[in-house]
């Protein structure tokens, strides 16, 4: 039961860093979401635009990275098996770390650190005791 849990929770955690790509990395150029991210102007969106697609792409790589460690995970084989527990701890740890480190550039950022820490942070310890 907590294998299923903790599944769903890592699913869930890779499926928010992929819509944070799709912002960062396809949506960019709309205000609506430049402004999500604090930036005020049209003119420093475009400065920021390399940094966000960048940065957007980091985000893809660690969903992949937990949904293939998911898929290795419940193809059983005992070998197979590790290496998937070993790709989703590692993805979802580098999410959570990417949060804490997100905390560390001020108080203003606590919610968005929140929204993207909290279920890495769930599925860590759940995929710990799956």
């Amino acid at each position: 039961m907590i294998a299923i849990f903790a599944t769903v929770v890592a699913a869930l955690a890779a499926l928010l860093h992929v819509y944070i790509f799709i912002m960062e990395s396809v949506q960019w150029t709309q205000p609506r979401v430049w402004r999500r991210f604090g930036v005020r102007d049209q003119a420093s969106a475009e400065t920021v635009r390399p940094m966000a697609y960048n940065q957007g792409f980091y985000n893809l790589f660690l969903a992949i990275g937990a949904v293939i460690g998911l898929v290795l995970y419940w193809v059983g084989v005992d070998g197979i098996r590790a290496a998937g527990v070993a790709l989703v701890l590692f993805s979802l740890g580098s999410m959570l770390a990417a949060a804490l480190v997100l905390l560390t550039t001020g108080r203003a950022y606590l919610r968005a650190a929140a929204i993207q820490g909290t279920l890495p942070l769930l599925g860590f310890v759940l995929m710990l005791f799956a």
